[in-house]
């Protein structure tokens, strides 16, 4: 964040930035956190939640003050290492000063009891993060909706691991991201507590809380899956390709990178999925026995590799999350005995040339994250990379790709520089043309 709009910097040295220019107002530097520890209280009926967070973190200046992003929700007492502040909230910020600067190259722990009724945080891009359905709850963070719910550095660089422990009234199920450890239930509550094990950005971390049906299929890893129960049937053949698709997925790309996979399916139409680490949201529109979107089975299984084991460094990357996952659908197209890669490529391209030419790739602009054409030319561009180096030189590359960066984060560049290692063939003129130029190159001759 900018000095002048971080209200922790103000007159404060030490105080922290963001370094992400496409969303200035989230993101606290300063420090890095290394693990969130949440006990949260629901209440479905008035949507009331009552919330203790505990977050571990290294300080990487020193700092008189610092901030966490937090929207919406009222703090009610606030200590570091063990001992009451002074703290503020104030535009999407709760800004806490200790008794004494925290020292450069140390840790705190900064607790946050909190409560109130969450509500979404308004965007480019609609309202995101906490939300309700007619029965549950619906929470889709993906890029500033997790200050929605808990206190947090939001910035997607800042990976931490997880404790989150969700209790609600008994005939809900409660899903969230990472593994369950423990379930307790208390006269007409239950207590759900889950791990998350692996570095996790905040706007992929997700509570579901429903009246679902459960399944579970497969071993290594587990996936598991909860639905409305009048549509089990249906889901049980539109997502029924998963373990298979999975298998395709790790020859092409690597071992998952997690201990499980789970789907949630609300009783509600989504315009799109929802993409959280280890799990993913379907709306009920997506589960029409026929099959109808499995592509987007598909992508957001390829998330799980790209975009959530390996995160974006800045926004501006995102097409490393994008890109990647819808050509993952073209990679199941052709494996699952559809249309090849190719076809789909070319179709992508005269879909591509018919828009404005007007998008940087690599950098497309805060309102241009989402754009569908970060999506497709994203993908077009692999496609035209493969077809520069060869099916053998590209694949070995994804592989190297999503190992080297495991549970990390990655940028453009890191990725181009990593492709020039797999091939004598200058790859500076496709990539520029590609990445940075908005024209739309042609697409190379397929492999015979």
């Amino acid at each position: 964040m900018s000095a002048k709009a971080d209200p922790a910097r103000a007159g404060q040295p030490g105080a922290s930035t963001s370094s992400d220019p496409y969303l200035p107002g989230h993101g606290n530097g300063g420090y890095r956190v290394a693990h969130y520890d949440l006990d949260l209280t629901y209440r479905v009926g008035p949507g009331r939640l009552d919330g203790r967070a505990r977050i571990t973190a290294a300080v990487t200046q020193a700092l008189s003050r610092f901030s966490l992003d937090f929207a919406g929700l009222r703090a009610t007492k606030v200590t570091v290492n063990g001992k009451a502040v002074r703290y503020a909230q104030r535009g999407g910020k709760l800004v806490i000063t200790p008794p004494r600067p925290l020292p450069d190259g140390g840790r705190f722990t900064v607790e946050v009891r909190y409560t109130g009724s969450p509500a979404p945080v308004s965007s480019h891009w609609g309202e995101i993060g906490w939300d309700y359905l007619d029965d549950g709850v619906i929470v889709a963070s993906q890029p500033i909706g997790a200050p929605s719910w808990f206190p947090c550095n939001d910035h997607p660089s800042d990976k931490a691991t997880y404790r989150i422990a969700v209790t609600t009234a008994s005939p809900y199920q409660v899903v969230v991201t990472g593994v369950l450890d423990a379930k307790q239930s208390a006269a007409s509550t239950t207590t759900w507590d889950f791990r998350l094990s692996q570095p996790t950005p905040t706007y992929l971390v997700s509570v579901q809380i429903g009246r679902y049906a459960e399944s579970s299929f497969g071993t290594v890893p587990m996936m598991h899956a909860a639905v409305p129960a009048r549509l089990m049937s249906r889901f049980a053949h539109d997502f029924g390709r998963q373990p298979q698709m999975l298998i395709e997925f790790e020859r092409l790309f690597g071992p998952y990178p997690f201990e499980q996979y789970g789907v949630v399916v609300v009783d509600a139409e989504l315009d799109a999925p929802i993409e959280a680490q280890s799990l993913s949201v379907f709306g009920s529109n997506h589960v029409d026995g026929r099959r109808g979107s499995e592509r987007l089975v598909a992508h957001e299984l390829a998330h799980q590799w790209f975009g959530n084991s390996l995160t974006v460094a800045e926004w501006r990357h995102i097409w490393l999350n994008e890109g990647f996952a819808t050509y993952a659908e073209w990679l199941w197209s052709a494996a699952s005995g559809g249309e090849p890669a190719d076809a789909h490529a070319r179709r992508a391209w005269q879909e591509l040339a018919a828009r404005p030419q007007n998008l940087r790739l690599a950098d497309p602009g805060v309102r241009g994250m989402f754009d569908d054409r970060v999506y497709l030319r994203g993908a077009v561009t692999l496609h035209a990379l493969r077809l520069r180096i060869g099916d053998e030189a590209f694949f070995a590359l994804l592989h190297v790709w999503t190992s080297a960066h495991r549970h990390g984060t990655v940028t453009t560049d890191e990725f181009v520089t990593l492709a020039q290692r797999h091939t004598p063939w200058p790859l500076t003129e496709l990539f520029s043309a590609w990445l940075h130029n908005p024209a739309l190159p042609r697409l190379p001759a397929s492999q015979r």
